[in-house]
């Protein structure tokens, strides 16, 4: 469950290693596996993709805590940045990535890149 002003690492090869969720889509407070959400970038390697400050989509792709008590329980928080038209910035996913980004919320793509993908 992430919540705005949640600090979330980043798990492609964009740039940036940390960002700050400052929105999530749709009239929700929380935002899960799957859900697109507003981030702003706080910390990057100096030659990227992207640049400390800048306002980017993500989609969520793990989560600590989960609404619903399941027995798939992530170590971090984490996102994959998009860009306008919803595709990744990055070209590579680290760490694993849940199903549920395959099969409820269409992308397909960041879950055939991720390294490991749990039910």
């Amino acid at each position: 469950m992430i919540k705005k002003e949640t600090v979330l690492d980043v798990a492609d090869n964009s740039g940036a290693k940390k960002v700050l969720c400052i929105g999530i889509s749709g009239s929700k407070k929380t935002a899960s596996i799957g859900d697109v959400i507003t981030v702003s970038v706080k910390k990057c390697v100096p030659v990227g993709k992207v640049s400390a400050g800048s306002v980017h989509k993500a989609v969520v792709v793990r989560v600590k805590k989960r609404s619903t008590s399941s027995v798939v329980v992530f170590g971090d928080n984490a996102v994959v940045l998009l860009n306008k038209q919803n595709e990744m910035i990055g070209t590579r996913v680290f760490g694993p990535t849940d199903s549920l980004l395959r099969r409820n919320k269409g992308f397909a793509k960041i879950s055939s890149l991720s390294q490991e993908v749990f039910q």
